[in-house]
Protein backbone atom coordinates (compact mmCIF):
# COMPACT_ATOMS: atom_id res chain seq x y z
CA UNK A 1 0.00 0.00 0.00
CA UNK A 2 1.61 3.32 -1.02
CA UNK A 3 2.56 5.78 1.70
CA UNK A 4 0.20 8.75 1.52
CA UNK A 5 -2.64 6.58 0.25
CA UNK A 6 -5.85 7.39 2.13
CA UNK A 7 -6.20 3.75 3.16
CA UNK A 8 -2.70 3.70 4.69
CA UNK A 9 -3.55 6.90 6.59
CA UNK A 10 -6.74 5.32 7.91
CA UNK A 11 -4.96 2.12 8.97
CA UNK A 12 -2.18 4.15 10.63
CA UNK A 13 -4.77 6.11 12.61
CA UNK A 14 -6.52 2.91 13.72
CA UNK A 15 -3.23 1.17 14.62
CA UNK A 16 -1.88 4.19 16.49
CA UNK A 17 -5.07 4.54 18.54
CA UNK A 18 -3.29 2.38 21.12
CA UNK A 19 -0.65 5.09 21.49
CA UNK A 20 -3.38 7.74 21.84
CA UNK A 21 -5.02 5.79 24.67
CA UNK A 22 -1.69 5.24 26.42
CA UNK A 23 -0.62 8.89 26.19
CA UNK A 24 -4.00 10.37 27.14
CA UNK A 25 -5.06 7.87 29.81
CA UNK A 26 -1.92 6.00 30.86
CA UNK A 27 0.33 9.07 31.02
CA UNK A 28 -2.47 11.63 31.51
CA UNK A 29 -0.97 14.01 28.95
CA UNK A 30 -3.25 17.01 28.55
CA UNK A 31 -2.01 18.61 25.30
CA UNK A 32 -1.40 15.82 22.78
CA UNK A 33 -2.25 15.64 19.10
CA UNK A 34 -1.49 13.00 16.49
CA UNK A 35 -2.15 12.32 12.82
CA UNK A 36 -0.91 9.04 11.35
CA UNK A 37 2.69 8.76 12.59
CA UNK A 38 3.25 12.39 13.63
CA UNK A 39 2.45 13.59 17.12
CA UNK A 40 3.12 16.60 19.30
CA UNK A 41 2.92 17.12 23.04
CA UNK A 42 2.85 20.62 24.51
CA UNK A 43 3.74 21.30 28.14
CA UNK A 44 5.30 24.03 30.27
CA UNK A 45 7.89 21.73 31.85
CA UNK A 46 10.91 20.48 29.88
CA UNK A 47 11.76 17.88 32.54
CA UNK A 48 8.20 16.52 32.34
CA UNK A 49 8.56 16.16 28.56
CA UNK A 50 11.97 14.49 28.92
CA UNK A 51 10.44 11.98 31.35
CA UNK A 52 7.64 11.15 28.90
CA UNK A 53 10.06 10.12 26.15
CA UNK A 54 11.26 6.79 27.66
CA UNK A 55 7.69 5.78 28.55
CA UNK A 56 6.41 6.55 25.06
CA UNK A 57 9.41 4.92 23.41
CA UNK A 58 9.00 1.79 25.51
CA UNK A 59 5.27 1.60 24.78
CA UNK A 60 5.83 1.98 21.05
CA UNK A 61 8.55 -0.68 21.06
CA UNK A 62 6.80 -3.23 23.27
CA UNK A 63 3.18 -2.79 22.25
CA UNK A 64 3.30 -1.61 18.62
CA UNK A 65 6.78 -2.76 17.51
CA UNK A 66 7.64 0.80 16.45
CA UNK A 67 10.49 3.19 17.25
CA UNK A 68 10.74 6.96 17.47
CA UNK A 69 12.83 8.51 14.70
CA UNK A 70 15.89 9.93 16.54
CA UNK A 71 16.21 12.99 14.27
CA UNK A 72 12.53 13.88 14.57
CA UNK A 73 12.21 14.00 18.35
CA UNK A 74 12.79 17.43 19.81
CA UNK A 75 11.90 19.44 22.87
CA UNK A 76 11.82 23.12 22.01
CA UNK A 77 10.54 26.33 23.55
CA UNK A 78 7.08 27.17 22.23
CA UNK A 79 8.33 30.40 20.65
CA UNK A 80 10.36 28.23 18.23
CA UNK A 81 7.13 26.66 17.06
CA UNK A 82 5.90 23.11 16.74
CA UNK A 83 6.78 21.54 13.39
CA UNK A 84 3.72 19.39 12.71
CA UNK A 85 2.07 18.16 9.51
CA UNK A 86 3.89 20.51 7.15
CA UNK A 87 3.34 23.64 9.20
CA UNK A 88 5.19 25.36 12.00
CA UNK A 89 2.64 26.34 14.63
CA UNK A 90 3.67 29.28 16.77
CA UNK A 91 1.78 30.76 19.73
CA UNK A 92 -0.29 33.17 17.61
CA UNK A 93 -0.01 31.97 14.03
CA UNK A 94 0.94 29.10 11.73
CA UNK A 95 3.36 29.18 8.78
CA UNK A 96 4.20 26.66 6.11
CA UNK A 97 7.31 24.59 6.82
CA UNK A 98 10.26 25.84 4.69
CA UNK A 99 10.88 22.39 3.19
CA UNK A 100 7.20 22.08 2.29
CA UNK A 101 7.28 25.51 0.66
CA UNK A 102 10.38 24.62 -1.39
CA UNK A 103 8.83 21.34 -2.53
CA UNK A 104 5.63 23.17 -3.49
CA UNK A 105 7.51 25.74 -5.62
CA UNK A 106 9.53 23.03 -7.39
CA UNK A 107 6.50 20.87 -8.19
CA UNK A 108 4.42 23.83 -9.32
CA UNK A 109 7.15 25.00 -11.70
CA UNK A 110 7.31 21.47 -13.15
CA UNK A 111 3.54 21.51 -13.67
CA UNK A 112 3.72 24.88 -15.44
CA UNK A 113 6.43 23.54 -17.77
CA UNK A 114 4.35 20.42 -18.44
CA UNK A 115 1.32 22.60 -19.20
CA UNK A 116 3.29 24.82 -21.58
CA UNK A 117 4.61 21.68 -23.34
CA UNK A 118 1.06 20.35 -23.73
CA UNK A 119 1.74 17.36 -21.46
CA UNK A 120 -1.01 18.32 -19.01
CA UNK A 121 -4.12 20.42 -19.46
CA UNK A 122 -4.55 23.94 -18.08
CA UNK A 123 -7.32 22.48 -15.90
CA UNK A 124 -4.83 20.07 -14.35
CA UNK A 125 -2.50 22.98 -13.58
CA UNK A 126 -5.42 24.92 -12.08
CA UNK A 127 -6.30 21.93 -9.84
CA UNK A 128 -2.69 21.74 -8.65
CA UNK A 129 -2.64 25.46 -7.89
CA UNK A 130 -5.99 25.17 -6.09
CA UNK A 131 -4.60 22.32 -4.00
CA UNK A 132 -1.60 24.40 -2.93
CA UNK A 133 -3.83 27.38 -2.19
CA UNK A 134 -5.90 25.06 0.00
CA UNK A 135 -2.78 24.04 1.93
CA UNK A 136 -1.81 27.69 2.32
CA UNK A 137 -5.30 28.62 3.55
CA UNK A 138 -4.44 26.91 6.86
CA UNK A 139 -1.41 29.15 7.43
CA UNK A 140 -0.67 32.84 7.72
CA UNK A 141 0.45 33.01 4.12
CA UNK A 142 -1.24 35.94 2.41
CA UNK A 143 1.98 37.25 0.83
CA UNK A 144 3.05 33.74 -0.20
CA UNK A 145 -0.33 33.17 -1.90
CA UNK A 146 0.03 36.42 -3.86
CA UNK A 147 3.60 35.57 -4.84
CA UNK A 148 2.58 32.07 -5.90
CA UNK A 149 -0.25 33.29 -8.13
CA UNK A 150 1.93 35.99 -9.69
CA UNK A 151 4.76 33.55 -10.33
CA UNK A 152 2.50 30.99 -12.03
CA UNK A 153 1.17 33.63 -14.42
CA UNK A 154 4.73 34.87 -15.04
CA UNK A 155 5.95 31.35 -15.83
CA UNK A 156 2.97 30.80 -18.15
CA UNK A 157 3.65 34.06 -19.98
CA UNK A 158 7.38 33.59 -20.47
Amino acid sequence: MPIGNLTSQLFANIYMNELDQFVKHGLAVKYYSRYTDDFVIVANDKIYLERLLPAISSFLSNQLKLTLHPQKVSILPIDRGADFLGYVTLPHHRVLRTKTKQRMWKKLKQKVLQCKAGLISPESLERTLASYLGVLSHANAYHLVQELKNQVWFWLGS
